[in-house]
């Protein structure tokens, strides 16, 4: 039990994990609005609220500065029913009125401490050109606002002035109020302890519903990799199925994919183990046989000796192109050699090859033709196309028939050249062209046996072409000949690869 709370705890300590970027994310898109919810609530409030008592006083205010008016307070403030008034409202709202009048003298104040005085701020200034200012300071708890008295009445018999208006509207004073914010701010501190209790309630349940659905949303990939390490270990080798999520399918089919071509890899490497030591064992049992035979016979003329020594030395022959071949095709597999790269003259290269594998088709009776459409340079290593070339050219006239052809046919346009290898042979019968490029695979064990094929000429010869980024593609009909066509870059490439 320990040891899977161990596990559990170190898998989400690993911030590479998927199943911690799942909880992260739960989390912050699940907390974050959360807390900006419960602070603009409290800041909506808060607004509001300020809002809503500011026009409250500044409408009792104004009802207050028409009894001030009438009662003519500005220069009596002997009222008792206006001081009433104005204790009230200062006790009501916890907070100070201050009464100015028109000469900037505060005539009364609610505190008892600035009556007297002459106050001349921004605010009473604005106030007295006859715009009513608020300001809420929240840091130190109250609201201040100015409240011009106006006089809105015309006496009767009142004549106009010089324009011919009335002085109706005029300033007389001002009203300088401060209110105390606590009860609002109360107000607030109870709803953020509600909201607070709330919100750690949620973000315990949005931590638990994070943890469940990472744990659920990433077991699929637990079962992908219990069920991969199954196949490294070898307890299976059988494809594996996890169709939870689309990506987990997708993981998995890419993976028996691989695990299929791995398979087949398998397969053709114990093929080719098998057919190579097949393929050296048979010459070496020949020469055992000729040997054997020789050692049988004791007064053995020296004609047969002769004889068989030379069969013994064909075998030998054979047995070291077999080992040359296989060397050059591990080689290119493996990449050790790499390629030479350097700008050939492919004609030049082509008639030289040809020179030399004329005499081999004068032997088999086959006629070589050699056409070239135009000049060709081109970005390859000479000894591999040599060796494409050659191997090409060679089992034409090799699987050919006597008195036939081949034709060789040169060509380019601005991207790549071709090189067309047609013979007037035996043909590839069509179920196995796709498999003369493996590796030992003979079309005609019989006939290969007589010319001395090894069965790795083509192997070699793709692998070669595929090193030049190249292709090459074959067409054959059995019995009337086959052409094998092959088209490598003008511009080698590096891929880096």
């Amino acid at each position: 039990m320990l040891k899977k709370i161990r596990d559990f705890i170190r898998q989400y300590i690993n911030l590479r994990s998927l199943r911690v970027e799942i909880l992260l994310i739960i989390l912050v898109v699940g907390i974050v609005p959360i807390i900006l919810m419960r602070q603009g609530m409290l800041r909506n409030y808060e607004e509001r609220a300020v809002q809503q008592r500011t026009q409250t006083v500044q409408n009792q205010l104004k009802i207050l500065a028409d009894h001030l008016l009438n009662e003519d307070y500005l220069n009596n403030t002997s009222s008792q029913v206006i001081n009433a008034e104005l204790n009230m409202l200062s006790n009501l709202y916890d907070g100070r009125v201050q009464i100015i009048s028109g000469n900037f003298k505060i005539v009364k104040d609610t505190y008892g401490i600035s009556e007297g005085r002459t106050i001349i701020s921004e605010e009473v200034i604005k106030c007295y050109l006859g715009e009513s200012l608020s300001n809420y300071d929240a840091q130190n708890g109250y609201i201040e606002m100015t409240v011009p008295i106006i006089d809105n009445r015309t006496p009767a018999g009142t004549a106009p002035d010089a324009q011919g208006t009335f002085s109706v509207g005029q300033v007389k004073g001002v009203m300088l109020t401060s209110i105390s914010s606590d009860s609002i701010r109360g107000t607030m501190e109870v709803m953020n302890r509600s909201a607070l209790v709330m919100q750690y309630l949620m973000i315990l349940f949005i931590v638990a519903v994070a943890i469940a659905l990472s744990v659920v949303l990433t077991r699929p990939f637990e079962r992908v990799t219990k069920a991969i390490n199954e196949v490294q270990e070898g307890y299976t080798d059988e494809s594996i199925s996890v169709p939870d999520l689309a990506e987990t399918a997708h993981i998995v089919e890419a993976f028996n994919q691989v695990q299929s071509r791995m398979k087949v890899l398998d397969d053709s490497r114990q093929e080719f183990v098998s057919n190579v030591s097949h393929e050296l064992k048979t010459p070496l049992t020949s020469m055992k046989v000729l040997a054997d035979s020789l050692l049988a016979q004791e007064d053995a003329p020296a004609e047969l000796y002769r004889e068989f020594m030379e069969d013994i030395v064909s075998e030998i022959d054979r047995e070291n192109r077999i080992i040359t071949d296989l060397l050059s095709l591990v080689k290119m597999d493996k990449k050790v050699g790499g390629l030479n790269i350097s700008a050939v003259n492919i004609n030049e290269l082509t008639e030289l090859i040809l020179k030399r594998l004329r005499p081999i088709a004068r032997r088999q009776d086959v006629e070589l033709v050699f056409e070239s459409i135009r000049p060709v340079v081109a970005e390859v290593d000479e000894v591999k196309m040599t060796l494409i070339m050659s191997n090409l050219v060679e089992n034409a006239i090799k699987y050919n028939r006597e008195h036939g052809w081949v034709k060789v046919v040169l060509d380019a346009d601005y991207q790549v050249f071709t090189f067309e290898v047609s013979d007037s042979g035996i043909g590839i019968p069509e179920d196995s062209l796709v498999q003369i490029y493996e590796r030992f695979y003979r079309v005609d064990k019989s006939h290969s046996r007589e010319i001395g094929g090894t069965g790795l000429g083509l192997a070699i010869t793709k692998s070669a072409v595929l090193m030049h980024r190249g292709t090459i593609t074959v067409t054959s009909t059995e019995g009337e000949g086959t052409t094998f066509l092959v088209k490598i870059p003008l511009n080698y490439i590096e891929t880096g690869v």
